[in-house]
């Protein structure tokens, strides 16, 4: 007569696997015996005492911090005055009392109040704090996010002047570098500039300070195809350029005359094949010392100031020219 699998049942003391063991033709149950019994309503009760005590502890957290969540911040005097002097929405500014009473910030204080900013004055280290202990010079405030400009409303104001330039960022990706590129283009005369939606940075706080004030001054397209939107400038006169490391045509002998379009790429990969093909010509920059690359900005900021050198060069200074009062006139 065949043996007939037996059931040994043990006690909640014996710790046994998650799977039932099986030896010599017998099993072993884990027993559920003197174990608590949970019902699905005292499940759903602990869940909500969970999610209130999670929630009691955010309340808790996000207090004692300002919600910059639907807004950005920017810190430093020259960053924030030139906010005011440009009348951008700020919904709060944090102030030190010394400074709140500086003439060249009180009376614009004043006026942005009556536009409904509400001014906290503070002391230093609650700068500190709300910073995360930047260099904030004794004033921040908190601003909403960055307006970008249509491209086709960026081409139209760039004709208000007879040979534009325009700068087009493929994958710059720090708000250091972007910021640069910036404060160097408005400084130079440039029109404005072209960035990608996804893989590059955006209009930050860190961008808004390091440009110092450039962007109050200098428009900002954020456009979903770069490759499309080169081809956009294409079609209404624009000559694109593209700065590339292996590049045959060295940067001084290039003809920069008419509107221009200057793309750059990051400082590590460059620029893409499909941005290098949508190019009318490549440039480099060359280079005598071991450092095989710049960086992004700097390289930037060294195109742009050929660019304009050939421009000025081609332009006549009647009130530079310098006359000898000792010639007679032929």
């Amino acid at each position: 007569m065949a043996n007939k699998t037996k059931k040994i049942i043990t006690s909640n003391r014996a710790k046994s696997p998650a799977k039932p063991l099986k030896l010599k033709g017998k099993r072993i149950i884990k027993s559920t015996i003197g174990q608590p019994k949970y019902s699905e309503r005292d499940r759903e009760q602990q869940t909500a005492v969970n999610v209130k005590q999670h929630h009691h502890l955010d309340h808790r957290t996000s207090s004692s911090q300002p919600n910059t969540s639907n807004s950005d911040l920017i810190y430093g005097r020259h960053p924030v005055l030139t906010a005011l002097e440009r009348q951008r929405s700020l919904n709060r500014i944090w102030i030190t009392s010394k400074l709140r009473y500086d003439p060249r910030f009180h009376s614009l204080i004043l006026k942005a109040k009556e536009n409904g900013t509400v001014i906290d004055e503070v002391e230093p280290r609650r700068l500190d704090q709300i910073t995360e202990r930047a260099n904030h010079q004794g004033i921040a405030a908190q601003i909403a996010p960055y307006s970008y400009i249509d491209l086709y409303e960026l081409i139209e104001q760039s004709q208000s002047v007879p040979e534009p330039v325009i700068i087009v960022a493929e994958g710059i990706t720090d708000p250091h570098n972007l910021g640069a590129i910036i404060r160097t283009a408005e400084a130079i005369g440039a029109q404005g500039l072209v960035i990608p939606q996804r893989r590059a940075s955006g209009i930050t706080s860190t961008v808004i300070k390091v440009a110092a004030g450039a962007l109050e001054n200098f428009p900002v397209a954020r456009v979903v195809n770069l490759q499309r939107a080169l081809e956009q400038l294409k079609t209404n006169g624009f000559w694109i350029y593209g700065t590339a490391a292996t590049a045959s045509e060295p940067l001084h002998t290039m003809n920069f005359s008419g509107p221009v379009v200057l793309v750059v790429g990051s400082e590590g990969e460059g620029l893409s094949i499909l941005t290098q093909r949508s190019c009318d010509g490549l440039v480099s920059i060359p280079l005598l010392g071991k450092t095989p690359s710049l960086n992004a900005s700097v390289a930037t900021g060294m195109a742009l100031y050929e660019m304009y050198r050939q421009r000025w060069v081609n332009t006549l200074h009647l009130d530079k020219l310098q006359t000898n009062p000792w010639k007679k006139p032929v």
